[in-house]
């Protein structure tokens, strides 16, 4: 089992490259806290792995096509890691494409991700969405 901090999110990063939400949820703590962006479409802080499967990647899954992150660099900074790339995807309802960049704040204990907070363009995602809520 991979228990640096820094693998841990390399190894979160290789599964949502495949789709694979399982594996991304693998080393989730159960009382992890996940927080989107205000303004992003799944804004808020998600509390738990389940949460973010459902108020998170389902949602992202259903509304986005080829809805991807495209990580770029990633910063070892012990018990916390930061990944610093690109979000792409075209919105369902409208037909728009999106491409933001974004970075993401991890913190890792004990070899479980305790918490996630994402900082991106939100007006660039909002532009692809229209006037969907």
């Amino acid at each position: 089992m991979t228990t640096q901090p820094i693998d841990i999110v390399r190894a979160h990063y290789a599964a949502s490259a495949q789709g694979n939400v399982q594996e991304m949820m693998a080393n989730v703590s159960p009382q992890v806290r996940w927080t989107e962006m205000a303004g992003f479409p799944c804004a808020g802080t998600w509390v738990g792995p389940q949460a973010v499967a459902e108020n998170v990647f389902a949602v992202l899954g259903r509304d986005w096509i080829g809805y991807r992150f495209e990580l770029q660099t990633l910063i070892d900074a012990g018990d916390q890691v930061i990944g610093v790339g690109t979000y792409h995807g075209t919105f369902r309802a409208t037909g728009k494409a999106m491409q933001a960049r974004v970075a993401h704040v991890w913190k890792v204990q004990d070899g479980q991700i305790m918490a996630f907070e994402q900082f991106t363009d939100t007006l660039l995602v909002r532009q692809a969405m229209g006037n969907a809520p």
